[in-house]
């Protein structure tokens, strides 16, 4: 299943999940509940947003935009964070009035069963959407399933607060778990922005892959015929980029230059899936210096 897949699926739990949230809710009037069906509603336009935006990235280059459309997918994180944020000022809001104003739970085993429920749906869907997101490198995806997970432990406690409140008596557990349940989602929501900055910023790829570009780098490296420097990466979306300088000596043709380099480049993103190369050739006498780029050389 592809990406657009998954988030069209995450789009049908979350229409379910409102439901049964929703009616969660209204059989026991928990604040709590009611907190919990409104994270789900941001789940819904989050999965909507990044949707449309996976569609975007998938475009391929044009004249506007040479080097793709990849980066769209950092939008979608930003917003699905923007979104949170707003979700957990009103879950307060209602935890406030009802803080206020204490009113008795009913029907609480039904409502805790719909909430199951729909945890149950949540966390299976996120469990297969992580996993999917890390195969493609996904930026929307892995965004979406984060907040299914958070989404799946909200409601975990809201399912302990309202077996609290059953189990004691105090009717103000329902608002305290409520605003504890805003400031979790308050936190997911600042990590969402946090990550979409960093992307949109040209974040340098995870120091893993690295380290693999590294390995190709050095297979090929030689003390007095060919070495590298100035390797640089960053991350766009699904797609990966690095830039490195190949010096080679200065009588070699161009044709067996850019034969290597060929087999470079191939040996790069045959190694790392994605990976978009571009390698500058230069005389083992000449060095490229950068004001604001500090070297490397392999």
């Amino acid at each position: 299943m592809q990406v657009g897949a998954y988030l069209k699926l995450s789009i049908g739990v979350a229409v379910l999940t409102i439901a049964l949230k929703t009616g969660a809710w209204w059989l026991t009037g928990s604040v709590g509940l009611l907190s919990d069906a409104m994270e789900s509603v941001v789940n819904l336009l989050g999965a909507t947003f990044a949707l449309a935006m996976v569609t975007i990235a998938a475009r391929p280059p044009d004249e506007d935009h040479p080097f793709g459309h990849h980066k769209a997918e950092y939008f979608s994180s930003g917003f699905e964070g923007g979104l949170i944020f707003v979700a957990a000022l009103a879950i307060v809001w209602a935890a406030v009035q009802r803080l206020l104003s204490p009113q008795p739970i009913e029907s609480l085993g039904w409502g805790l069963t719909l909430s199951i429920v729909s945890s149950v749906l949540n966390g299976a869907l996120a469990w297969s959407m992580l996993k999917k997101a890390r195969e493609h490198r996904s930026m929307a995806l892995e965004a979406d399933a984060r907040h299914l997970f958070t989404d799946v432990w909200t409601s975990a406690g809201v399912v302990l607060g309202l077996l609290a409140v059953a189990a004691t008596g105090w009717l103000w557990l329902d608002p305290v778990v409520a605003i504890a349940v805003a400031a979790n989602v308050a936190r997911e929501g600042y990590a969402l922005v946090r990550r979409s900055a960093e992307g949109l910023m040209d974040a340098a790829v995870e120091p893993e892959i690295q380290r693999r570009i590294e390995a190709v780098l050095e297979s090929f490296a030689h003390p007095n015929t060919l070495r590298f420097d100035h390797v640089s990466t960053r991350r766009a979306g699904q797609r990966l980029f690095v830039d490195l300088h190949m010096h080679m000596p200065p009588q070699w043709s161009l044709q067996r230059a850019a034969a290597l380099r060929g087999s470079v480049e191939q040996a790069l993103m045959s190694e790392v899936a994605g990976l978009r190369a571009t390698i500058q050739l230069l005389p083992m006498d000449v060095e490229a210096h950068f004001d604001d780029l500090a070297e490397r050389t392999l």
